[in-house]
């Protein structure tokens, strides 16, 4: 064990090879120990600071984001220095020197090797002409090369991911993001086939393919095909298939960077290596030579090498604790796996296959919704040794601290797809680890919960945010942070701290408490609701949840009585800004269902505007393009036509999709066209804490999505099923049953009460899925309000809603009427006749307009001054 220097000495020289995140946490847990008597090196050959790997997806689609390790104020240390651009060669043990490729050479007291992996490349002809997904430069690669394709082809990139294990479905999930379809070719019989049994890895396949991805199992590649150019063109198969891509992306796997540890030809071989590589630790992660350590995935221990975050966390900590004189051992890897690919739910830990002895599985699928969840056990069935969990993933969190531990419940609950509600309730045991990333257990956020010491003035921890700093916890993936804001939330409770669940600073009321005194003073205006509620002039939260609260219980103008300064830019402008600072104009087309005759008026005024025009995914028309100025003009020609707001910038109704229905269709047993119509003419308008949308199915074929909209409706032969609580998004969710076989009347009373309850009890910005899912009972909860009316509250409701269709006004139809209120609808308010010369476009590869990038900005241009007819032809 190397022994603890003192400050009185020369400090001791700590040289990092390579600075990637295992590095990072290194220097993090030396910073955090005490630096005196120590001096730390970091040299790494990349540009950046550090960064986090796990979330490369994101500067996959965002170049400009920032994936910074840490806080970069902490390299500010004196003792603690950071040398980019500097890859190390060479090891000299006996003189306890590093030689790096551009020619320096560093000593060292203590050396440690986080030097990561590479990315695995196909010993196949034409890999020259892929790409591998590693490192930022990696991905800004893809980014850039999808949109030069996209240019070049003028048509949709055909981006083919070699892989389908995480890193290959991250990237292919990302090449989606970027407008690419996404295909995934992989040898294995099923996806993620390390972390996922058969029917798990079947259910990922089918939730996969539902998202629009290609997937070729079981078949290796033979060759990346190419033309003389060394363009992509395919990729063909060990089965002799050809499957067509314009590019190529190989992410099969890491191999460990161990060339440090590798003796040149001629020399004796000092390292001991792994069979697949990685150099050979002891179990407080030191090699064989003394002084000389390895972290993170260059590290083999147990004859394994592993790309996980939380292993190489634990290692980096383990080094630092020893160089501080600790005796702290690893203890093995945690293979545990949770992540959210394309919106699917993933996740995976403990003995997932069963390979212990006598292991009891207990398993729920649904291959038809693309649902699989396994618990494994000991043969009692009380022991938790592991589990998978794929299309929903909700018990994992509970399930995982418990680990090796008996569970609180039979083995059964825990599978809550099977329709049994929540996950039981669990009590942590303080021993149980919590944040894995960052081996934190449930007693040490306990402690820092009611004051540990580690805080000034061994102060109690009473906010998640100082609660994350303080213990590490959430910080890494955040997996973990619901059941850390749960735990927070529970024992600040049994302290008798009440848990604030304060709007904002200004007003400490909740969403639902303000929403309350609102409707039962009828207050009307924000600086009356701040002299009784709040302090201050209000912020960016409590402006537009006012506003919003305001709107949801008086159908009056939003932007009237001073209520225009609390909504936000889109609601301002009572249109949707786009990226370059123009505004999308959407008509409201009810059901989906418009004439010819209208038709031809959104083309009209599309042609005559030069605006961009795309069908939406609820069954209506965008028109892409248009100036502040412009708006105003453009929907005085819409409402002159019959038309008006399809409020697309609002938290209120969207759509309401339907299928073609009975009228037509040959399988539809009722009117779904009619019902559609009926329901968004009734709720259009209606402001909540969140975007509403509908769906009406004629069958229950299901054409409409209704099962995956807030509120369906699917026909039967004797009247409606009624679904709620279905979201999209990023974390969607499938509408529950709520009532059958209703007739239009109730159907449309329960619909009634449904959406007022919520406004008046949901979050700001709280979708309907996670609305329900907080609510005590869940679905049972909302049964018993709306349809049982067990609060007595359902007439109130009801005339709630009666006022809002009763008082509904168009916007847009509105504003026209009012000189004051188009003033608001000017580029500049000083020049109001003067145009946004900023806003440029150029043609696109299909025959319209899009906004002109940076470069394109300097070259020849259409947009800032687009011809406008007028009446008189002879005018532009």
């Amino acid at each position: 064990m190397t022994e603890q220097t003192s400050s009185t000495e020369t400090p001791r020289r700590i040289v990092v090879a390579g600075g990637g995140p295992a590095a990072h946490r290194f220097a993090d847990a030396m910073h955090a120990r005490g630096l005196d008597g120590w001096h730390v090196t970091v040299l790494t050959e990349e540009a950046h600071l550090p960064y986090d790997r796990v979330a490369l997806s994101k500067a996959l689609t965002d170049k400009d984001v920032d994936l910074t390790l840490g806080t970069a104020a902490m390299w500010d240390h004196p003792s603690l220095e950071l040398k980019t651009g500097e890859r190390v060669i060479k090891i000299n043990a006996e003189a306890k020197t590093v030689e790096t490729a551009a020619g320096n050479t560093f000593e060292y007291d203590e050396l440690v090797v986080a030097t990561g992996s590479n990315a695995a490349r196909l010993p196949i002809p034409g890999a020259e002409h892929t790409h591998v997904y590693r490192t930022l430069e990696d991905v800004w690669a893809i980014n850039e090369a999808i949109a030069g394709l996209k240019e070049k082809l003028g048509r949709k990139v055909n981006a083919v991911t070699i892989g389908g294990g995480l890193l290959g479905l991250e990237s292919a999930a990302g090449t989606e993001q970027l407008g690419a379809n996404p295909i995934v070719i992989d040898g294995s019989q099923w996806l993620m086939a390390t972390q996922l049994d058969e029917g798990a890895g079947q259910a990922m396949g089918r939730l996969i393919k539902a998202k629009g991805f290609e997937v070729h199992g079981g078949v290796f590649p033979s060759e990346v095909l190419s033309d003389d150019d060394g363009q992509v063109t395919g990729v063909l198969m060990a089965d002799g298939r050809i499957i067509e891509a314009d590019m190529v992306i190989v992410a099969i796997g890491v191999r460990p960077r161990d060339e440090l540890f590798r003796a040149a030809e001629g020399e004796e071989q000092v390292f001991s290596l792994g069979p697949r590589g990685g150099v050979v630790i002891n179990d407080y992660c030191e090699t064989e030579v003394p002084g000389i350590w390895a972290i993170g995935e260059v590290a083999n221990f147990g004859g394994m090498c592993l790309g996980l975050v939380a292993p190489a966390n634990t290692m980096a900590e383990i080094v630092a604790d020893r160089l501080h004189g600790g005796d702290a051992t690893f203890p093995g890897f945690d293979t545990a796996t949770k992540l959210k690919l394309s919106g699917v739910d993933v996740a995976s830990f403990g003995d997932a296959f069963a390979k212990t002895e006598h292991a009891l599985e207990i398993v729920y699928a649904d291959p038809a919704r693309g649902v699989y969840q396994k618990i494994v056990t000991t043969d009692d069935a009380k022991t938790l040794l592991g589990g998978i969990f794929v299309g929903d993933a909700s018990p994992y969190m509970s399930l995982r601290p418990l680990l090796g531990r008996e569970l609180p419940a039979e083995p059964g609950a825990f599978l809550t797809a099977a329709g049994g509600g929540e996950a039981p309730e669990t009590e942590l045991p303080d021993d149980a680890t919590l944040c894995s990333c960052n081996n934190v257990t449930a007693g040490s956020i306990r402690d820092a919960i009611n004051g540990c010491g580690a805080c000034e003035g061994n102060a109690p921890v009473q906010e998640l945010g100082e609660l994350k700093g303080c213990t590490r916890a959430g910080t890494q993936c955040g997996s973990c942070v619901p059941m850390l804001k749960k735990l927070l939330e529970t024992e600040l409770t049994k302290s008798g701290v009440e848990v604030s669940k304060a709007l904002c600073e200004h007003i400490e009321l909740s969403r639902q408490e303000l929403f309350d005194a609102i409707r039962v003073l009828e207050v009307t205006s924000f600086e009356e609701i701040m002299a009784k509620y709040g302090t201050g002039a209000g912020c960016d939260i409590c402006k537009p949840t006012i506003a919003n609260i305001l709107a949801s219980q008086n159908s009056a103008y939003v932007l009237d009585a001073g209520r225009g300064t609390l909504q936000d830019t889109n609601d301002r402008a009572l249109a949707n800004m786009q990226k370059d600072g123009t505004y999308s104009v959407v008509p409201r087309i009810a059901g989906g269902e418009i004439t010819p005759k209208k038709l031809g008026v959104i083309a009209a005024v599309a042609e005559k505007y030069n605006l961009y025009t795309k069908i939406t995914g609820g069954q209506r028309i965008d028109m892409f393009g248009a100036r502040l100025e412009q708006l105003p003009e453009i929907w005085k020609e819409l409402v002159d036509a019959g038309f008006e707001s399809g409020q697309a910038y609002g938290k209120s109704l969207r759509t309401v999709k339907s299928c073609v229905g009975s009228t037509w269709c040959r399988f539809g047993v009722q009117d779904s066209v009619a019902m559609a119509i009926q329901l968004e003419l009734r709720y259009r308008g209606l402001r909540s804490p969140h975007k509403l949308k509908m769906g009406v199915s004629g069958c229950a074929r299901e054409c409409a999505e209704a099962r995956g909209k807030d509120v369906g409706v699917i026909a039967t032969a004797d009247g409606w099923n009624l679904y709620v609580g279905g979201n999209g998004g990023a974390t969607p969710a499938h509408a529950q049953l709520l009532a059958k076989d209703l007739d239009d009347e109730t159907l449309i009373k329960y619909i009634d009460r449904y959406f007022m309850y919520y406004i008046r009890t949901a979050d700001r910005l709280q979708r309907t899925a996670r609305w329900q899912e907080e609510l005590d009972g869940g679905i049972k909860h909302v049964e018993d309000v709306v349809v049982k009316d067990t609060l007595g509250i359902a007439a109130d409701l009801e005339a709630a809603m009666a006022k809002h269709v009763d008082t509904y006004i168009d916007e847009w139809a509105d504003t026209l009427k009012d000189p004051e209120r188009l003033r608001r609808f000017r580029s500049f308010v000083n020049a109001p006749d003067q145009k946004d010369d900023s806003i440029t476009f150029v043609p696109d590869e299909r025959g319209q307009m899009r906004p002109a990038t940076a470069e394109e900005k300097g070259k020849v241009l259409i947009g800032a001054s687009i011809p406008v007819r007028s009446n008189n032809e002879n005018e532009v």
